[in-house]
């Protein structure tokens, strides 16, 4: 029995219970794919059943739903989990008639047996279909329309048209269930290869409009002649470059700095993402504002003033509505507030080192993922003059992105004098005098005007003195 197959592990811990491997296991049993977390349903003590498994593998188990009576029990290492529920319905077949699509609805005897199939589920495995089981089954769970918009993320699927026209049925009723789910699905299309395709998908099935509306708002917002497309499809274009660019990020930024750009963004971010979804949030959200600050300076002239800052707000208010984490708030607002720096730096080259004091600091921890955002930014824009400008953009952010992963790794250089000392050394009491020359003094440390707290404190005087 090897630890890496918790399927066998099951088999053996439960030879005596009545229980059915159905769900995702199945499926990707069928499909040749990895199984790490098992669904079974089974008659009888279902907390006896997960009491037995949990004592047979070592691992913790706690109870998933007092209504449903589900028990869940996880690997020792992690690798794995086991949801154990009660077989819903007299039979195997009117359990799996509950569930959502035909490629979830079959099931394995877990003591062996011949796979049970009431639905079609291989055939359409084999076709790559996508089939709601029956006319209800989004209805009893809306959000399993947006599961639909996932799996075909994942897996390479495409729904049926009946599904499609369920789905959009009850698109509009999946904004009334828990956010935390709809977030708990649209991390993993944002996690997958192409994000855009879950994206579009999402759109054929009516949830962007339900779940998104401000996503949605996007549609038909004209720009400037520097760009090709409208707010929303510049966005889905903006959301392609940064998933290429995840994926590898050698052709924008070059051989020796993108291991390190590709190993930050691996980094655990929050509410169980990396900085890579954390980034795909950034690509979906940074423009966020532009419907509300759109302007017509005149002469073909169209701009949007403000957008950043009414982003980064707007940012935190959906993810707030999804129920996320203040960190994955905080760290996505920034991507929106800062997305337009390094843009504007293009235009101050060569830079000073307190040019680039000023773009660390100001950007702070998303200093990387912010600079990677712009890059993908520039990509997606294509109107005029668009060659000169991305050619630009990438040298700038090539010249920047090694400060920007230092600061990253090692923060900013630790003060050579503390806010009391300098006020006690000056002979002024504290205000906010203090506040402005700590900063500029940081710049002088970072930049090497000064390197020791001696002439820091030199320093520091004759500008007061000035």
């Amino acid at each position: 029995m090897s630890a890496a197959d918790p399927v066998e592990l099951a088999r053996a811990a439960l030879p005596d219970v009545n229980a059915w491997l159905v769900g995702g296991a199945v499926r990707d049993l069928a499909m040749g794919r990895p199984v790490a977390d098992l669904d079974l349903a089974l008659t009888g003590d279902v907390r006896g059943a997960a009491l037995q498994l949990s004592e047979a593998t070592g691992g913790p188990l706690f109870k998933l739903s007092e209504e449903f009576g589900a028990w869940r029990v996880i690997a020792p290492d992690r690798s794995w989990h086991a949801d154990l529920n009660p077989l819903r319905g007299a039979t195997i077949e009117e359990d799996l008639a509950a569930r959502d699509l035909t490629i979830n609805a079959m099931a394995l005897p877990l003591s062996g047996g011949a796979r049970v199939d009431p639905f079609g589920g291989e055939r359409d495995l084999t076709e790559g279909v996508l089939r709601a089981v029956g006319p209800t089954s989004f209805a009893d769970d809306p959000l399993r329309v947006l599961r639909v918009a996932r799996m075909a993320t994942e897996l390479g699927f495409a729904a049926d048209d009946e599904t499609i026209a369920l789905g959009r049925a009850s698109a509009s009723a999946a904004a009334d269930v828990a956010q935390e789910r709809v977030f708990g699905e649209l991390k993993r299309i944002l996690a997958a290869d192409d994000p855009v395709v879950g994206i579009t998908w999402m759109d054929r099935l009516g949830l962007v409009a339900s779940l998104l509306p401000e996503l949605d708002a996007l549609r038909g917002i004209e720009q400037s002649h520097y760009h090709h497309l409208d707010v929303y499809e510049h966005t889905l274009a903006v959301l392609a470059e940064a998933a290429r660019l995840r994926a590898d990020p050698t052709p924008a930024f070059g051989e020796a700095e993108a291991p390190a750009i590709t190993a930050l963004l691996a980094e655990p971010l929050a509410d169980d993402v990396d900085r890579g979804v954390g980034l795909m949030l950034g690509a979906l959200l940074h423009d966020i504002a532009k419907p509300q600050t759109q302007t017509d300076f005149g002469g073909g002239r169209i701009g949007f003033p403000d957008h950043d800052r009414q982003g980064a707000e707007a940012s935190r208010e959906i993810l707030g509505r999804l129920r996320t984490s203040e960190r994955l708030r905080a760290h996505v607002a920034g991507l929106a507030r800062h997305h337009l720096r390094l843009g504007f730096l293009v235009h101050q080259r060569p830079l000073s080192r307190g040019d680039v004091y000023h773009y660390l600091r100001s950007c702070g921890a998303v200093a990387v993922d912010v600079t990677v955002l712009s890059v993908a930014d520039r990509l997606a824009t294509r109107g005029r003059k668009a060659d000169e400008a991305i050619s630009k953009h990438l040298e700038l952010a090539r010249e920047i992105t090694a400060d920007a992963l230092a600061w990253h790794a090692e923060g900013p250089p630790a003060p050579l004098l503390r806010g009391d000392e300098l006020s006690a050394e000056l002979g002024r009491r504290p205000g906010p005098w203090l506040a402005g020359l700590l900063e500029d003094l940081g710049e002088a440390q970072y930049v090497g005007d000064v390197r020791t707290r001696e002439q820091a404190l030199a320093w520091a005087r004759e500008r007061v003195s000035d």
